[in-house]
Order: C-alpha cells, then sequence, then structure tokens
C-alpha cells in the first residue's frame, strides 16, 4: 500500500510536489477594444499575461491538455467551470476527492492514449500530435525542454496557447494561498467565457469559509503534522513533511497551525524520526496522493507516536485534493477546523 517509489522520484525531480502553479498570473480586462460587434459581446478576445508570456484567446478553448505536474488542480477547475468535453488528454489523477463523483468523472476523461516519459508526463512529440488549442501545466516545468517537453513558443507555433497555474512561474509553492485557487477559477472562467460561473463558485467558497473561520475564532491553535502517505521525496524517515504553502493558510482559516512550519524554508521538510518525535503534534492531517487508505497510515503513525497529543485523541483527517490549489479548498477548512474544534463548526 505504498506510492511506487520511481513515481515519487519524478515528482520530487520535478519540483513541484502536488500543487503547483504562476505567481503573478494575471489577467487584462475581459473583451475586445475594437474588432467586430458579435467578437466583443462574446467577450472575446481575452488576453492573459501569464509568467511573463500574453495569451490571446479569440474564442473559446475546444481541444485541450492538462499535463500531469502531479496536481489535479487544473484538471477539477475544468470540471467545476463544466468544461470536461472541451479535454482531449488529461494526466492527472489522484484516485479519491472530497467532491463526490470527482474522482470518478477524472478517470473517465481520455488520457490522449500517450506514451509518457520518465516524468509521467507528455513529451513534446506527442504533445504536438494531439492538435491542442490549450496546454495547462501546474508550473514551467511542463515547458521545458530540457525535460523533453514542447515549449510555449513551440506551441505557439502550432496554434496552441499555453497556461501556467499560480505561483508555477519560479516553481516555488511556499507562498501559495488559496487566493491563488480562486485566481486559477478567474483565468479559466475568463478564457472559456464561464467568468459568471466562476465567481459563483468563488463566492460560494469564500462563504463557506469565512463560516468556518468565524466559528473557531479565539479558540487555541492546535499544532497540526500535514504530510502525505505512503510517500518519499528524501532521504530521511519523514521527506513528505508540509512546511509551507497553501497548506498553512488552510489550517489558519480551520483555526490551527502547522508544527512544523519552521522546519524547512521551502514547502516541504525531509525529517528525521529524531525530530518527528521530539515534536508536540496535536493533531495529522494526512494527504492521500494515489493511496487508497491513507487513514490506514494515520493509524500507524499515531501507534508509532504514542506520546502525541494527537495519539492520545486520536485526533487525524485523511484528505486528498481539497488540500491543494484547486476549486475545493473550503471543503479542507472544514473538515480540518471539525476535527481540531468538535462542536464549534
Amino acid at each position: 500500500m505504498s506510492t511506487k517509489r520511481p513515481v515519487a522520484v519524478a515528482l520530487a525531480g520535478a519540483l513541484c510536489l502536488i500543487t503547483t502553479a504562476c505567481a503573478g498570473s494575471s489577467t487584462d480586462k475581459d473583451g475586445a477594444t475594437g474588432g467586430n460587434a458579435a467578437a466583443a459581446r462574446s467577450g472575446y478576445p481575452v488576453t492573459l499575461d501569464n509568467c511573463g508570456v500574453s495569451q490571446k484567446f479569440t474564442q473559446a478553448p475546444g481541444r485541450v491538455v492538462v499535463m500531469n505536474g502531479a496536481s489535479v488542480a487544473e484538471v477539477s477547475t475544468l470540471l467545476a467551470l463544466g468544461l470536461g468535453d472541451k479535454i482531449v488528454a488529461n494526466q492527472q489523477s489522484y484516485g479519491m476527492s472530497e467532491v463526490p463523483g470527482r474522482a470518478k468523472a477524472i478517470k473517465s476523461l481520455p488520457n490522449g492514449d500517450v506514451k509518457l516519459n520518465d516524468a509521467y508526463d507528455i513529451p513534446r512529440e506527442a504533445m504536438i500530435g494531439l492538435r491542442p488549442d490549450l496546454v495547462l501545466s501546474t508550473t514551467s516545468y511542463g515547458f521545458d525542454e530540457k525535460n523533453g517537453f514542447a515549449t510555449r513558443e513551440q506551441l505557439d507555433q502550432v496554434g496552441a496557447n499555453t497556461y501556467v497555474s499560480p505561483q508555477g512561474c519560479d516553481q516555488d509553492t511556499s507562498k501559495m494561498t488559496i487566493a491563488d485557487s480562486y485566481t486559477l477559477l478567474r483565468d479559466m472562467g475568463k478564457v472559456f467565457g464561464r467568468s459568471d460561473r466562476a465567481e459563483k463558485l468563488i463566492a460560494a467558497s469564500e462563504k463557506n469559509i469565512a463560516g468556518v473561520s468565524a466559528k473557531v475564532k479565539g479558540e487555541k491553535k492546535p499544532k497540526v503534522m500535514v504530510l502525505f502517505s505512503n510517500m518519499a521525496m528524501g532521504g530521511n524517515d519523514f521527506s513528505s513533511v508540509v512546511a509551507k504553502g497553501i497548506y498553512n493558510d488552510i489550517l489558519a482559516k480551520a483555526g490551527g497551525s502547522n508544527a512544523f512550519q519552521n522546519a524547512s524554508k521551502t514547502s516541504f521538510a525531509d525529517l528525521s524520526k529524531e525530530k518527528v518525535a521530539a515534536t508536540d503534534v496535536d493533531a495529522l492531517v494526512v494527504i492521500g496522493y494515489n493511496d487508497p487508505n491513507p487513514a490506514a497510515y494515520a493509524e500507524k503513525l499515531l501507534k508509532e507516536f504514542p506520546q502525541w497529543p494527537a495519539a492520545k485523541n486520536k485526533k487525524y483527517v485523511a484528505l486528498s485534493d481539497s488540500m491543494y490549489l484547486g476549486p475545493s479548498n473550503d471543503l479542507a477548512v472544514e473538515k480540518i477546523a471539525e476535527m481540531l474544534h468538535p462542536g464549534k463548526v
């Protein structure tokens, strides 16, 4: 019941485990400045300044390729906007989701029948052969020629726009927040002419999070260990422990704090068993990445460290896609708050 080691190595090598996506992914105003009246009424053209690359959309894309990037942020965002029929090849999957039906919907999407490279993603020639008009990558890694991928310039030459998700320009996810999930939703809403739907999803998420945060305001903030189940990314016993990133924003809004936020300057800490044992852990959040039973991993940890308050109180929750960049962060906030502050939420 462990994640395949080669996958973990590929993910760590990509420097974009699970959530990364493009600081400075900003949008210009919708609509045309001139052009024919029909285009103006439709909201096109739309221009995005994405990682310093200007992308102009004259119509909604119809042949979308979603690269792996160890993410489901992009494919989940498209599905939340009702755009599954626009995807011709999707390589993203966690095998589970907090959103009913989402994992099944992702599994049913076409994968393009592509032979993947060593990074478990779509190589250049195969990408060109898919004839995309939009390619989504979690980070700039997915457009790096050194990795065997089609570059943004090469894709532009064959008529495909490209998009790197928020915080993915420099592949540093340590500053990612829930607001970046909203940026991704807004950008895709504009690109596909679904801005109204995107804004409704964002408003509902904001309302849910605000409601939860209000109920736990003033409560003591338990120290939470966030880590991936059965995932090895470094040389120590605990190499997939979260230190910084969107996870901390989610924890804070749920009335908690990260027990290991100072253990690394980057998103993940590579920790010894002794360091973990010496830290007071009030609760566990175990993230499942293609692991069918992350709860079993949580139970195992609680037995391994009986001195933790988390073990004495059996405090843990197993989550998956709601903990990452994507449209469902409010569900993670809600489930973590219910675990940390029972009776308050």
